[in-house]
């Protein structure tokens, strides 16, 4: 394993990842994790050097050795960081491992969508507040 803190990369204004973000933050009593909000305007863009199209695609995180993980492996540190290992090795299971990885990939691809921030229209999507903009006058 490689050392802590580990530091994640999240979308706070994603309602559903804020809220699982600040429950592994109630969680994490030894103080393993530090959490990066992509979503601040304060936030550096180029402190990560991960893309911010990057960040917001899949989960970050980083290794204090610097080793950036994606994905599914960044819950499963997560989990491990806060006492929940017996999460990540349920879900290294051979029959379980896949279903994690697909089930992770639908939601990163849908979260926009699932959590009300994009709106899609006769096979078009945008971002809701765009969509939610005065049409230009002419």
């Amino acid at each position: 394993m490689v050392g802590y803190p580990l530091t994640v990369w999240y979308d706070g204004a994603c309602p559903l990842c804020s809220r699982e973000m600040a429950f592994m933050k109630r969680l994490d009593r030894k103080r393993r994790l530090q959490f990066c909000d992509f979503s601040d305007p304060d936030y550096d863009v180029a402190a990560s050097g991960i893309p911010l199209s990057e960040l917001g695609a899949v989960i970050h995180a980083q290794w204090e050795d610097g080793t950036v993980i994606r994905g599914v492996e960044v819950f499963r540190a997560i989990w491990q960081a806060v006492g929940l290992g017996f999460l990540t090795r349920m879900s290294r299971l051979p029959l379980i491992d896949p279903l994690v990885v697909q089930a992770y990939a639908w939601f990163a691809r849908n979260r926009l969508w699932l959590t009300g921030r994009t709106v899609c229209t006769g096979g078009q999507c945008r971002n809701k507040s765009a969509a939610n903009a005065a049409p230009p006058s002419a």
